[in-house]
């Protein structure tokens, strides 16, 4: 089932009298359960078409239908809403906030949800994720203790936490060495297939094209496949 349609999504940076054309009309459908992996050029846009998908930014024409709905035309309430209860997000660096162990990280992003659980339940929520990524034992850790690997699974689980309908993954493992980002990938591919999520993901490395279902290729703003 289709839970992410771009339609001729366009987008224009302005600066000062110059116009740059990032993208030119790009069409894509993501289904429920699989990853898609967008790959290109450094400057082809794939970046940018992850953040308008995303709702981190608008594009300048086409629209973006998620589960049907014109994200194109909500509020900024609206997709602030969406992003808090229906994505997640991983970046490059794991953003982990310092001073909350992690544990506290999970029930943040919980409590920032409209998540109706109890602080019990919000707890066994987390401790049920970190035992999935293998981080029980470091549920007290602050981040500044956490070796690379066991940051970016930490946001992992920050970021499925509240059970989001898509992922979205810009460089999840831009950072880690290649046995650390083998391992990262394995776990978002089975939470993905376990958990029914949808994962949009950036990389420029090649070996992780493995954990993909469908693989797109942007260039110069343009889906080649």
């Amino acid at each position: 089932m289709t839970i992410l349609q771009l339609n001729d999504v366009k987008k224009t940076f302005i600066y000062g009298e110059e116009e740059e054309q990032v993208l030119k009309g790009i069409s894509l459908s993501l289904k429920e359960g699989e990853i898609t992996a967008l790959v290109g050029a450094s400057g082809s846009g794939k970046s940018t078409l992850l953040t308008i998908a995303a709702g981190l930014q608008r594009a300048t024409h086409g629209n973006i239908l998620f589960n049907g709905e014109n994200v194109s035309e909500m509020s900024q309430d609206q997709i602030r809403n969406l992003r808090a209860n229906q994505f997640g997000f991983i970046f490059q660096a794991s953003h982990l906030v310092p001073f909350l162990t992690v544990q506290d990280q999970l029930i943040l992003m919980l409590k920032l949800s409209e998540t109706k659980l109890k602080k019990q339940e919000q707890r066994d929520e987390a401790a049920k994720l970190l035992k999935l990524t293998d981080l029980y034992h470091r549920k007290d850790a602050y981040p500044q203790s956490l070796s690379g690997g066991e940051k970016q699974r930490a946001a992992v689980a920050r970021a499925l936490i509240h059970k989001p309908k898509i992922l979205f993954a810009d460089e999840p493992t831009a950072s880690l060495d290649s046995k650390r980002s083998k391992d990262i990938m394995k776990l978002i591919k089975q939470l993905t297939k376990t958990m029914k999520i949808t994962t949009m993901m950036v990389t420029h490395d090649e070996e992780m094209l493995l954990y993909a279902d469908k693989v797109v290729t942007i260039r110069d703003g343009l889906v080649f496949n």
